[in-house]
């Protein structure tokens, strides 16, 4: 078939493909950290949750979330109406897009960053303007720098991925208070759970300036419910009612708003995975830094680590021994390899495997 160019639009035609990793199948026996998924797997007390709801499969979910919200707002310190519901995060990624945003638009974001931030933007004819990391940090100031009378909206990752920094409370502060009316932020918090640093900016300070800020958050990473895909977005009132005048009827399933439930009950399993991220991060920095590995400290439960021009080579000698790593050709970062913290025996058995592939060399 041919002739696409007249009935698909040039900014569709143009859209940069997802750089997508090794999907998952359940009769392989690989260690997987190249997906950035909770390697603890999800609550018990959600898995109970979804057996007891598999019985009402043919009734239709609630459409308005009601409870998750509820629970949601209790936990954040905030109204229901500032939350709106999501098949993940990405949704309300998307969502944010085509509500807010029109054709020709510019739309700003950090380089490298989550590519799924430039297809929603590209799918809507928005113009994506990158702005470069400056030492693996989002560049808020360059960002400013670019904002125009087009500057419709502005994509910004906290952790930021693939690199896993933060920009500080007093960055983001200084960087709103520059901004101009009339753009919308979002801000991604994908992996918010899993920071430590006392300068992270907090949702709810966000919300209570008079600017346009969108924060989304998933059960995807932390609450290791990535295949049940529900995430949620945090804004203010008026734009979250905007954000619902588009969003699919029953977007979120029935299995997902009761395995989300349970998961935010579940205190020791919460415990547990930020206890487990810490340790591994710890253990990961010490191992690197005897091999000689640079990486960049992260504050996600992942990490960027330095291979040079033997990254390609790594990650298929790590393949070999059933090591999945993620490769970062695809965000620019030919050189590096980013791995997620895994459970204690697999975050050694990453390691020795490098420390064979040196001896090789």
């Amino acid at each position: 078939m041919s002739g696409l160019k007249g009935i698909v639009a040039d900014y569709i035609l143009g859209l940069p493909p997802y750089p997508k990793g090794r999907d998952w199948r359940a009769e392989e026996e690989l260690v997987r950290l190249s997906a950035n998924e909770n390697p603890l797997g999800p609550s018990p007390k959600a898995i109970d949750a979804i057996a007891k709801s598999l019985k009402y499969l043919h009734r239709y979910p609630d459409g308005t979330g009601r409870d998750l919200k509820q629970k949601l707002a209790h936990r954040l310190g905030l109204s229901s109406e500032n939350i709106i519901l999501g098949n993940g995060s990405n949704e309300v990624i998307e969502l944010a897009a085509r509500t807010f945003l029109r054709e020709a638009e510019e739309v700003l974001l950090p380089e490298p960053t989550f590519a799924f931030y430039r297809i929603v933007a590209q799918a809507q004819g928005g113009i994506c303007i990158p702005i470069h990391l400056r030492d693996f940090k989002i560049d808020l100031m360059g960002i400013l720098q670019r904002v125009s009378s087009r500057t419709k909206l502005i994509f910004l990752s906290n952790p930021n991925n693939p690199t896993g920094t933060i920009f500080t409370r007093l960055q983001f502060k200084d960087f709103l208070g520059r901004l101009p009316t009339g753009v919308v932020v979002l801000v991604d918090e994908a992996y918010g759970e899993y920071v430590t640093s006392t300068d992270y900016p907090f949702y709810s300070d966000y919300l209570k300036g008079e600017k346009w800020v969108i924060i989304t958050k998933t059960f995807s990473k932390f609450y290791g419910l990535a295949g049940l895909r529900i995430g949620y977005g945090l804004a203010h009132k008026e734009l979250i009612e905007q954000m619902e005048k588009v969003r699919q009827p029953f977007n979120v399933s029935l299995l997902a708003l009761v395995g989300a439930q349970a998961a935010l009950e579940d205190e020791e399993h919460i415990e547990r995975t930020s206890r487990m991220n810490k340790e591994g991060k710890r253990y990961l920095y010490t191992e690197l830094a005897r091999l000689g590995l640079p990486f960049v400290p992260t504050e996600a439960n992942f990490i960027l680590v330095h291979f040079g021009s033997h990254a390609t080579e790594v990650r298929h000698k790590l393949l070999q021994e059933g090591i999945v790593v993620r490769s970062m050709e695809g965000y620019g970062l030919g050189e590096y390899l980013r791995v997620t913290i895994g459970l204690p025996e697999e975050n050694k058995r990453f390691i020795q495997a490098l420390e064979r592939w040196q001896k090789s060399c």
